[in-house]
């Protein structure tokens, strides 16, 4: 699983596409991964808000990850899981990541290409949930 999150590192970032080489967001940095692992297409609204300050009744993002996802164990983050973040206490989830290791996350974010990054504690206090791929992925 991480080689193939760490195969998308350069491509540049484009709000919701999910394609290698060509453009991808956060959540479609992941949506590529799980299509590559061969997850079947997932269901779910790509016309979503730049805003990270979003609020709204519920975090559609957080939805998604517990539908298609498996929750990780507590504790710290596993090489491959999936790391949502949110804002604050008051918004809804907004970003996502893979953590790769050694205190390191690979995501993509506005005017930077898809790229592996530390694990700093701005981003750290903003994690909102820790998810693993499922079994069936059978992960590196």
């Amino acid at each position: 699983m991480l080689n193939s999150a760490e195969s998308w590192i350069g491509t540049p970032y484009r709000h919701q596409m999910s394609s290698k080489h060509v453009g991808c967001d956060c959540l479609g940095l992941v949506l590529g991964i799980w299509s590559e692992l061969g997850g079947s297409p997932i269901s779910y609204d790509t016309n979503y808000s730049r805003d990270w300050a979003e609020c709204a009744p519920k975090d559609l993002l957080l939805v998604a990850a517990n539908r298609y996802l498996e929750p990780a164990p507590k504790g710290s983050p596993s090489i491959g899981d999936v790391l949502l973040f949110k804002w604050s206490s008051f918004t809804v989830s907004k970003h996502v990541a893979i953590y790769a290791g050694g205190g390191q996350i690979i995501h993509a974010y506005e005017r930077h290409a898809v790229c592996k990054a530390p694990l700093v504690p701005q981003w750290r206090r903003r994690i909102s949930g820790i998810f693993q791929f499922p079994d069936t992925f059978n992960p590196e």
